[in-house]
C-alpha cells in the first residue's frame, strides 16, 4: 500500500492521508469543499460539491486513477434539502458513468462543511 499526497488537493486535518493505493483500488479519504490553494471552505452547496469533486478528482489522478474509474462514491451533507443541488454537479461528473453511490445526512462535518465526498475507484 501506497499512500497519496498531492498539493491539488487539501492537506489532511488529521492523522490520516488523502487518499490510499493498494495497487488495484484507490480509496480517497472524505473531501470537505477546502481550496487547495487558498483554503476557503466553499459555503455554496453547488460550489462546494464542485469543490469536494475535484478534490476526489486530484487525488485519483496524482495515484495514476480517473474519476470515470470511481467504482463507489460516499456523499455526506450537513442538510438533505440539499439533495437535488447536489445531483445537479454530481452529474457533470459522473453522466455516461454511475458508480455505486450512497448520500447521508449528518449532523456535522468538519471545519462546517456542509458536504463530504469520498470515492472508491480501480487504478
Amino acid at each position: 500500500m501506497k499512500a497519496i499526497d498531492t498539493k491539488k488537493a487539501p492537506a489532511a486535518i488529521g492523522p490520516y492521508v488523502q487518499g490510499m493505493d493498494t495497487g488495484s483500488l484507490i480509496f480517497t479519504s472524505g473531501q470537505i469543499p477546502a481550496d487547495p490553494a487558498t483554503g476557503e471552505l466553499k459555503t455554496d452547496i453547488q460550489e462546494a460539491t464542485r469543490q469536494s469533486l475535484e478534490n476526489v478528482k486530484a487525488i485519483l489522478e496524482e495515484a495514476g486513477s480517473s474519476m470515470d474509474q470511481v467504482v463507489k462514491v460516499v456523499i455526506f451533507l450537513k442538510d438533505m434539502g440539499d439533495f437535488g443541488l447536489v445531483n445537479e454537479v454530481y452529474g457533470e461528473y459522473f453522466s455516461d458513468h454511475k458508480p455505486a453511490r450512497s448520500c447521508v445526512a449528518v449532523a456535522e462535518l468538519p471545519k462546517g462543511a456542509v458536504v463530504e465526498i469520498e470515492a472508491i475507484a480501480l487504478k
